[in-house]
């Protein structure tokens, strides 16, 4: 027999309430802190969204712009952001078009990339703290291609480049000028193409002074993702900039930000756990076991969905379906995935305006715990107009995996729970890898899917408050839609 929860407010729960507040309010006085001594503006320049960070009243600094990667943004490069300008650097942060909040289409052929990059350029040098003869380039990934490239076109601009997880461009022994290529010892792919850059590059070089310096740094310990918050990647940087520049800025900060954005989640969803009393809790056919059929769904809908995607890419172009890539082919395999895991395993029940409304509030309780603080850290977390249109058809191709799962869910102990959120970590990053590996345009999930697991933890611990399957399912699919929508590009 399950025991109805303890409505009462006792004082270690409200001690509990209150500490988990707690952490959520030092959560936001820590990020509102990281540009006290910072000049700092946010801005709009030829429809290109700008962040634009320097020491307080400093004058004639060495300016450096930092391009994300595909489906990164300015907030994902804060980390060198921060580092550079408290090393005495002026640093502009852009959104290359389709991400972020730029809501120019991605254009995947054209000069998109460059025309952005010239924008930031021109922003940072009409700067009054800019010295506009010092400025270098650092860029992620896709953003390290566009950054090589412009510092091979136009060389009269650029004294330093810096590629991070580098891609390709016509290197010489000559551009771009001093050449600084990295890359994290955990993502071999670009381990290799960075030393193989380095020889068309002419091998490595100190010679500063003629701009044909030319280096290779292994990031240990960290991959694709976590090297832009690596401490390491971003002093070889600051490094890097100083012996280009004639330099000794100082070097020795470190970015606090995922830290406090960790505190922030970790606050949000023990204070939902606190006022668990308090949430809805139903009873519905099949609760407190599994059976073979449920276990069975979730084994095919994976699967079976990324078989099913990859033939129809034989025939159809998915790349920008819905308008964003890779997310629009991503709400295509969660239809087909959760449709079959929802279809063979359960029956559910017609949902009630009161399932609705507590499904509406766990979405928020999610919305602010994962997403309020990532605005001011690592994603652009607010969504654009364009980006808006397209939430509700992800939310709704989300829908039958996440009700599927608040059924597997419902009414379960804890370790019941740790069970299906361990069989869906695995066996749905498993069927996404496979679609990765066989969809064309779908390789970028790759480097995501090893973050779902965690997503899947936040959303089972918010729902085991809402233990309802109809709140659970809608709360976390339109959660889970809104995070495709914020992160994808647009097409």
């Amino acid at each position: 027999m399950i025991k109805s929860p303890q409505r009462k407010l006792t004082p270690a729960r409200l001690a509990w309430i209150i500490l988990s507040a707690a952490a959520i309010v030092a959560s936001w006085w820590g990020v509102t802190r990281l540009e006290g001594d910072l000049t700092s503006r946010r801005f709009k320049r030829d429809e290109v969204p700008l962040i634009f960070l320097a020491p307080k009243d400093a004058r004639a600094l060495p300016g450096v712009i930092v391009a994300h990667g595909f489906s990164g943004s300015k907030q994902l490069m804060l980390g060198y952001g921060y580092t550079l300008s408290h090393a005495g650097y002026a640093v502009m942060l852009l959104d290359f078009a389709g991400h972020g909040a730029n809501e120019q289409p991605m254009d995947t052929q054209g000069d998109a990339l460059q025309r952005n990059l010239d924008v930031a350029y021109e922003a940072l040098t009409e700067m009054p703290q800019v010295d506009p003869s010092r400025i270098a380039l650092l860029g992620h990934s896709m953003g390290s291609g566009a950054v090589m490239r412009a510092g091979i076109e136009q060389p009269d601009r650029y004294r330093a480049v810096v590629a991070v997880s580098p891609t390709g461009a016509d290197v010489t022994e000559t551009l771009p000028a001093n050449l600084l290529l990295q890359a994290g010892s955990l993502e071999g792919g670009f381990v290799d193409n960075a030393l193989e850059l380095l020889e068309e590059a002419g091998g490595a070089s100190d010679d500063f002074g003629s701009g044909s310096s030319r280096a290779f740094e292994e990031v240990n310990g960290v991959e694709h993702i976590t090297i832009l918050f690596s401490p390491r990647s971003q002093d070889l940087a600051i490094q890097w900039f100083n012996q280009a520049f004639g330099l000794d800025n100082a070097i020795g900060y470190r970015d606090p930000r995922m830290a406090w954005y960790a505190l922030h989640v970790v606050g949000w969803l023990s204070l939902i756990l606190a006022l668990k009393p308090l949430a809805p809790s139903t009873a519905e056919s099949g609760a407190g076991k599994s059976t073979r059929r449920q276990w069975l769904g979730l084994l095919l809908g994976p699967f079976v969905a990324a078989g099913l995607l990859a033939l129809a890419s034989q025939w159809i172009d998915l790349s920008g379906f819905l308008g964003i890539l890779v997310g629009g082919a991503l709400a295509i395999w969660m239809v087909v995935m959760g449709g079959l895991w929802l279809g063979i395993g359960y029956r559910p029940q017609r949902p009630r305006p009161r399932n609705l409304l507590w499904g509406a509030c766990l979405f928020a309780l999610l919305w602010l715990a994962l997403g309020a603080l990532a605005q001011f850290t690592w994603l652009q977390w607010l969504l654009t107009p364009a980006r808006l249109l397209i939430w509700p058809l992800l939310a709704l191709a989300a829908l039958p995996w996440k009700l599927a799962a608040g059924y597997a869910q419902h009414r379960g102990s804890f370790w019941r729970r740790a069970g299906w959120w361990l069989g869906q970590s695995l066996l749905v990053v498993g069927g996404l890898l496979l679609a990765a590996f066989f969809v064309p345009g779908m390789g970028f999930l790759i480097l995501i899917a090893p973050v779902l697991p965690l997503v899947l933890a936040a959303e089972g611990i918010a729902g085991s408050s809402f233990d309802d399957p109809w709140a659970y399912g809608l709360g976390s699919a339109l959660f889970f839609g809104w995070l495709i929508a914020a992160l994808f590009p647009l097409v």
